[in-house]
């Protein structure tokens, strides 16, 4: 396995179960607390990358109310990251990258598919 690193929010019981999961299988993953690191756009793209995926709203939180205050519905890739990045409460979460692949942990059981 690959390094590893956890996109983490303290409140979020998802990201705190994913954390479980991690500590019991022995995984030691670099923990960014992304609304206090927040990712830059380069980290938001290799994030797409490794998902599989250049669609930016893998990894759009749409229940945000700041969703529906920036217009992203409609808005284009570019916008949308450009959200993400300058607004990281968008940012879906829990993700957690292992080596060269990615996972949004909804369910957090899905982290056992990059373990």
């Amino acid at each position: 396995m690959g390094e590893a690193t956890f996109f983490f929010n303290p409140s979020c019981s998802k990201c705190r179960t994913v954390s479980g999961i991690l500590a019991e299988r022995g995984v030691d993953a670099e923990v960014v607390e992304y609304l206090d690191a927040p990712p830059d756009r380069a980290a938001l793209e290799r994030i797409l990358q490794l998902l599989g995926t250049d669609d930016p709203r893998a990894i759009l939180r749409p229940e945000q109310p700041l969703y529906d205050e920036l217009g992203l519905e409609d808005a284009d890739r570019d916008a949308v990251l450009d959200a993400i990045a300058a607004h990281p409460v968008l940012l879906q979460r829990p993700i957690v990258v292992v080596g060269d692949r990615a996972v949004v942990a909804r369910p957090p059981e899905r982290v056992l598919e990059i373990l």
